[in-house]
């Protein structure tokens, strides 16, 4: 049986190292800074439309690898609506848009419908468009929203709801 070197033992040594340091930096990169990849939670503040008057909303958004995205709200069951779905993209180094969807619901329109099993039905969509942009450390974002919601038929009803956003991303 051949002996290997201990030259070779330790060129081969050195390079796991550096192949493992290289990859550990690449992944630092890649979830450290200036990425939105992750969990985050926010305030929102809109300055017109529906929403204008509630003072509390917030939003927990999950940006996952790959560009798509899960949106939900402190308000989600005032009405009852899902989690809003969808997707996001890197704009520039720090910058950042995402666009997602949730469905609005409307009430029975009678105690007959409520007090037979139909509650709240379907009533057509909202679409969200959010323009972020990931503070230097990457802990924190600021962001603008806008609001547009369709009926049933893909109709238009509102336009121009306009908000902005704080986030803290959520750690450990």
């Amino acid at each position: 049986m051949k002996r290997t070197s201990p030259f070779i033992l330790t060129v081969v040594a050195a390079a796991a190292i550096i192949v493992a340091g290289c990859i550990q930096s690449s992944h630092q990169t890649t979830a450290g800074k200036r990425n939105l990849t992750g969990a985050w939670r926010a305030q929102i503040h809109f300055s017109s439309g529906a929403f204008a008057e509630v003072k509390d909303l917030e939003f927990m958004y999950v940006f996952n690898d790959g560009g798509t995205m899960t949106e939900s709200s402190n308000y989600d069951a005032s009405p009852p609506v899902p989690p809003a779905y969808g997707i996001w993209k890197q704009v520039n180094d720090s910058s950042f848009v995402a666009r997602y969807e949730f469905y609005l619901t409307k009430p029975p329109s009678t105690f007959q419908h409520l007090s037979g099993g139909m509650v709240w039905l379907p009533d057509g969509r909202g679409v969200l468009t959010d323009s972020i942009v990931v503070a230097p450390d990457g802990k924190s974002f600021k962001s603008s929203v806008h609001l547009e919601t369709y009926n049933q038929t893909g109709v238009k009803v509102t336009g121009g709801d306009e908000a902005t956003g704080v986030g803290i991303r959520m750690e450990i």
